[in-house]
């Protein structure tokens, strides 16, 4: 079967193109995609030509965020059937080595992830209409969800593994720097482990408006009203936990002085080298950790999108046919206009 791929062979080089689909291996489904998510690593690897010292070294179809419905199957496949919709896990880790034999599946050192450039020969991604996907990296999904929500179970699961970092938040004062997808979600996510208030901070408007739809109790944006986060630098900070999402050096800064004594800050974005005011930092004793991937996560996500326990259609505020992905792609970085952005293969 012929299948059209989203191929990136360079900064700026995103090319549509046409190839056979090869029939399913043992083990694996051939998978119709639905939808797919654009993730900050695919702009960056088409804006940018890759991500800090990862580069895009070698044509890469890009894509890990999906959903759809199964086609074929390889042999030995007894738990999934034709026609069932599914999300697509990206994650497939060895199992055996040191890692993942401590549970520690995210740090998996033979790790292969969909649509990335990290290894070499890279990992080639899920931005084609047919993909082939090992059966456990399937979670089934009711006929009813529809894909395109299926299709943010991996960024939710990011945002359930960054959460379950924090601990308990149950009553717990949260500051969510960034409204992105992932802040967005984050939101989301601490409000269903129970967070009391959930103030999220960012530069638009537009993101800030689709975080308060998915949980925030107050949005603040920094550019024009900075000084209504003052108020929580009082007595030494009022906020349990920070879920950090925006890797900005002026967010982490007024994360730290809003934080209270022994409070936690999860540094959930990532960029490159950011300077830390160390000195409140140990003076008020708090503690910075990071937070990475998901494992069970995913599976977790599929089920809270499934049932409607967290509705991520906010969310997605523009979908692209595939012919037009790099109208997508531009319309994902402006901020001002999007949070997530989705491309459809429906046509």
């Amino acid at each position: 079967m012929q299948t059209r791929v989203c191929r990136l062979y360079g900064q700026n080089d995103l090319r549509i193109e046409t190839e056979t689909a090869p029939a399913p291996a043992q083990g694996e489904v051939l998978v119709r995609v639905g939808a797919g998510g654009v993730c900050g690593s695919d702009m960056h690897y088409y804006f940018d030509g890759g991500i800090g010292q990862i580069r895009v070294r070698e044509p890469i179809i890009l894509g890990h965020e999906a959903a759809g419905t199964i086609v074929a199957l390889g042999p030995d496949v007894t738990d999934l059937q034709i026609g069932q919709k599914v999300a697509i896990n990206p994650s497939h880790p060895c199992g055996t080595c040191r890692y993942c034999q401590q549970d520690l599946q995210q740090h998996c050192l033979n790790m292969k992830f969909f649509g990335s450039a990290m290894p070499m020969p890279h990992i080639q991604g899920a931005f084609r209409d047919l993909v082939n996907v090992a059966q456990n990296q399937c979670v089934r999904i009711s006929d009813q969800t529809d894909i395109g929500r299926a299709a943010c179970a991996e960024p939710l699961a990011v945002c359930l593994h960054a959460v379950g970092r924090a601990g308990d938040l149950a009553g717990k004062k949260v500051l969510i720097t960034g409204a992105g997808p992932i802040g967005s979600l984050c939101a989301a996510a601490a409000k269903r482990a129970g967070a009391s208030e959930i103030v999220v901070t960012d530069l638009q408007d537009f993101a800030l408006g689709v975080a308060q739809q998915m949980g925030a109790t107050k949005t603040i944006n920094i550019a024009t009203s900075a000084d209504e986060l003052k108020p929580y630098e009082q007595d030494k900070g009022q906020f349990d936990v920070c879920l950090e999402c925006s890797a900005s050096p002026a967010a982490l800064r007024s994360a730290i002085a809003v934080l209270r004594p022994q409070g936690l800050l999860v540094q959930v974005g990532v960029a490159g080298e950011i300077p830390v005011p160390f000195n409140p930092l140990v003076a008020k004793e708090l503690t910075i950790t990071g937070t990475f991937r998901f494992h069970s996560e995913f599976t977790e996500a599929v089920h809270l999108i499934d049932t409607g326990a967290i509705d991520v259609a906010p969310v997605i505020t523009q979908t692209f046919p595939l012919k037009t992905a790099q109208e997508a792609f531009d319309i994902a970085r402006d901020r001002s206009k999007s949070v997530k952005v989705q491309l459809s293969f429906a046509s």
